[in-house]
């Protein structure tokens, strides 16, 4: 049991530092794809030569790219502030190196996020009244100064050092011909939730050095190859059983056509066999794709047949759709014998998805139920759909519900996200892969969580629907009006130790109301902490009293539903103030 939660949590920590690494990529993808195109066609060997246009090339490589994952990666770390020190260290490895600065911009952007948070932490209820704006702007200018000093000459080149190794490495694989075998661990590890990491947080960055040298990258196509999983869901279509055979036909559209990958995960999983389908499709479609010097210009995200298009330089459509075709057939194949000589009666793959998911919770000492805190469904505002990334699959799984949800009468949001944006929210009951629940509670301890194998085909949906239908706690409406936690003095102000000014998107008004209310309660003899916090990052405190604009007030007190609210009309020059310093004299 000891070993098993080891490599339980060996496996988390893997896909967290993947998770990282592809938050950084995933969301700047569409820049990669504009980069892509303006190459494929303005260059000298484009489809539409353009000397002047084809000048946008070398820059948008060589400073927006890594200044964009650099400025997303702050951004993880600490919001906006961290965001703007995270771009400003990275514009330090950009500046001392002579290589697209993709994997510096990945140590960059979080070390900069997390130097100006622990700033941040340790100054911020220090800072005196109307000092705020002043100290906030020099404290992140002053740090980002730095490490940008630090970054230019300690972590650039040792960056492009390893950046150098490891394009040699890669080019002396794929001289040596062994690139097929990197197949062997990537279609594994795709299943295993690993395919993003993979693809935007090592194969991206390196593809991308690689094109602006060559003009293309095999490396863009090791992960992105749609060939093994659609060889999979023919074989369930000609040779599977009950359910798993006639939904793999609307499998096959979303995955091929739509790029989301995931959607065949659990058809390996239901027989650990498919592996090695998988695996051979794998292998012998990069094998086709080395062998006739197939590439792409740019990552095609998702991994669907249109984009893999889109980004094939002119003349090279035979060479990669000749790799792809192999790996589709060759796992097809493999699939085929493993699918004819399996001869149980296993015929159902929503009920192998159930069970699954209830003998893994049993193998870890629970009841399957229990994997989730089913008391707490009476309080549910929102569902969020939690993958990776917060993309594909758990878009789509989130449509499937908004549905449902819908077609019941609910008014319940049904959003998506990836696990790394996940608040802590203890009315959001969050639907997430089994595989990557350990992850998402560890963002979220307090919500309520429910696990599928499918975001596609779950049976647990129609369970989550009939429970919230039948709960008609009016937590359910998020926009519920405020009870007891108002202004006239109902809440109980004697458990309050500390004021905190909530903002959703505007800041300065809070700033304003803030240092208006140190000032009163000065004058009152009153002795409060006070911090200006955004919503997002609010904490369910029951000591907190939390004063928010009153177009605000609900999604603060769906943030902090245990603290002391108080909706103003105008945080600058509110009558208010004077009744909530009697409330807390009292």
């Amino acid at each position: 049991m000891e070993k098993a939660g080891q490599k339980s949590g060996l496996k988390a920590k893997v896909q967290r530092l993947g998770s990282y690494l592809s938050g950084m990529v995933m969301p700047n993808i569409g820049a990669f794809i504009a980069w892509g195109v303006i190459t494929a066609l303005f260059i000298d060997t484009g489809w539409l030569p353009n000397k002047e246009l084809s000048t946008l090339v070398s820059p948008m490589l060589t400073y927006l790219l890594p200044l964009l994952i650099g400025y997303t990666g702050g951004s993880m770390i600490h919001g906006q502030r961290g965001a703007v020190v995270g771009a400003i260290a990275t514009m330090g490895v950009i500046v001392g190196s002579d290589v697209p600065m993709f994997i510096g911009a990945m140590i960059m952007g979080p070390l900069g996020g997390w130097c100006i948070k622990k700033f941040d932490d340790a100054f911020q209820a220090k800072i005196k009244a109307g000092f705020e704006m002043l100290v906030n702007n020099f404290s992140s200018g002053l740090i980002g100064f730095a490490l940008a000093i630090i970054a230019y000459y300690a972590i650039g080149p040792v960056v492009e050092g390893a950046t150098h190794l490891m394009a040699h490495g890669v080019e002396t694989i794929i001289n040596m011909h062994l690139l097929p075998l990197a197949n062997i661990f990537i279609e594994p590890a795709k299943i295993l939730f690993l395919n993003n990491a993979i693809n935007h947080g090592i194969l991206t960055p390196l593809g991308a050095e690689q094109a602006a040298q060559a003009g293309k990258s095999i490396l863009f196509l090791l992960e992105a190859n749609p060939g093994p999983g659609l060889g999979i869901l023919l074989a369930f279509t000609f040779f599977g059983k009950g359910s798993a055979k006639s939904s793999a036909p609307g499998a096959i559209i979303i995955q091929f056509l739509g790029g989301i990958h995931e959607i065949y995960f659990p058809y390996v999983m239901m027989k650990p066999l498919l592996f090695l389908a998988v695996m051979a499709g794998g292998v012998a479609g990069t094998f086709t794709f080395q062998l006739l010097g197939a590439g792409l210009q740019a990552a095609a995200s998702p991994g669907s047949i249109f984009a893999i298009l889109a980004m094939t330089p002119r003349g090279g459509y035979l060479p990669n759709l000749a790799g792809i075709v192999v790996a589709c057939a060759v796992s097809f194949l493999v699939a085929m014998i493993i699918l004819k000589a399996d001869h149980s009666d296993e015929d159902d793959l929503a009920a192998t998805q159930a069970s699954v998911a209830n003998a893994k919770a049993e193998s870890k000492g629970q009841a399957a139920v229990k994997t989730e805190n089913q008391e707490m469904f009476g309080n549910v505002n929102k569902i969020i759909f939690a993958c990776d990334a917060g993309m594909g699959s758990s878009a789509m799984g989130a449509s499937v519900l908004r549905d449902k949800v819908k077609k019941a009468g609910l008014s319940l949001p049904v959003s998506n996200s990836a696990i790394n944006n996940l608040t802590d929210d203890p009315n959001a009951l969050i639907v997430t892969q089994e595989e990557l629940h350990d992850r998402a509670s560890q963002k979220a301890p307090s919500a309520t969580f429910v696990q599928v194998e499918n975001f596609m085909n779950s049976p647990r949906y129609d369970e989550i629907v009939e429970r919230l239908s039948s709960d008609s706690a009016p937590a359910k409406d998020p926009k519920a009006k405020l009870t007891d936690n108002v202004v006239q003095g109902l809440a109980d102000y004697s458990r309050v130790d500390h004021i905190v000014f909530a903002y959703d998107q505007v800041k300065g008004s809070a700033n304003m109301g803030a240092t208006i209310f140190k000032k009163l309660m000065k004058n009152n003899s009153l002795h409060y902490p006070v911090v200006v916090v955004a919503i997002k990052d609010l904490k369910d405190e029951t000591n907190a009293l939390i004063i928010t604009n009153n177009d605000e007030t609900v999604k603060a007190e769906q943030q902090a539903p245990s603290a002391v609210h108080v909706p103003l009309t105008d945080l600058v020059a509110s009558e208010k103030y004077d009744q909530v310093i009697q409330n807390l004299r009292k």
